[in-house]
């Protein structure tokens, strides 16, 4: 059973949504203080956040863990979201969805961030040149040293292993990594992977080892 923190102080809409996941088969505890929240996220499996002040508290969570973290959120514009993703999110979701694309959300996350049957994923090494992931143990290096990867990030990362040399489409990335279809003016592919480019480095001839190609995708360079 995954244990889910919730961190809102809407506590009418969050004690609904406890409900529900609970009767799916979740063990949900909720937290109507960020700084409260923050200190317990790492004992439980996965949180859904909507805190007041949301991107410190996110900030907070990833700098002691890396548990795959869902955000929700009440602005219509891209810019809260953008810079969620970009510190870590692993997903975000209006919070005025329904509580079966909550649950759909939650769960393409838990999948993706154990082990993906749609990955195909073998007990050994992953490699390319100096990149190595462990698929298995959610564990990547590059030159022998550890990346920090968020779940998401690692998904993301694995498909592009896996096809290393060849351009991988949005939709593609979307479907084997994210586990939906990727929607027009979706930029949750995009923003994940700009994090992964920085954290991966340059290739040996100073090219970043993600490359965007026009209208085909993603590429990982062969090293």
């Amino acid at each position: 059973m995954t244990s889910i923190l919730l961190i809102d102080e809407d506590l009418e809409f969050i004690s609904q949504i406890e409900d529900y996941l609970e009767k799916e088969g979740f063990w949900v505890h909720i937290e109507a203080e960020a700084n409260r929240g923050i200190a317990l996220a790492r004992n439980y499996g996965f949180v859904i956040l909507n805190a007041l002040t949301p991107l410190p508290t996110l900030q907070s969570i990833r700098e002691q863990s890396s548990l795959p973290v869902l955000m929700l959120t009440t602005r219509e514009d891209d810019a809260e979201r953008i810079c969620a993703l970009e510190m870590g999110a692993d997903d975000y979701v209006a919070k005025s969805c329904t509580a079966r694309e909550l649950l759909a959300r939650i769960r393409a996350i838990l999948r993706r961030t154990r082990i993906n049957p749609l990955l195909d994923t073998p007990l050994d090494a992953v490699v390319s040149g100096s990149l190595a992931m462990w698929p298995q143990q959610r564990r990547a290096e590059r030159r022998g040293k550890p990346l920090s990867l968020t779940s998401t990030e690692f998904s993301l990362l694995e498909v592009l292993l896996r096809q290393v040399g060849r351009p991988v489409s949005k939709g593609e990335l979307s479907e084997r990594a994210l586990g939906r279809p990727h929607a027009p003016r979706e930029r949750s592919v995009d923003v994940h992977l700009s994090s992964v480019r920085q954290k991966l480095g340059t290739h040996w001839d100073g090219r970043p080892l993600i490359q965007t190609i026009h209208r085909r995708g993603y590429l990982l360079l062969k090293e």
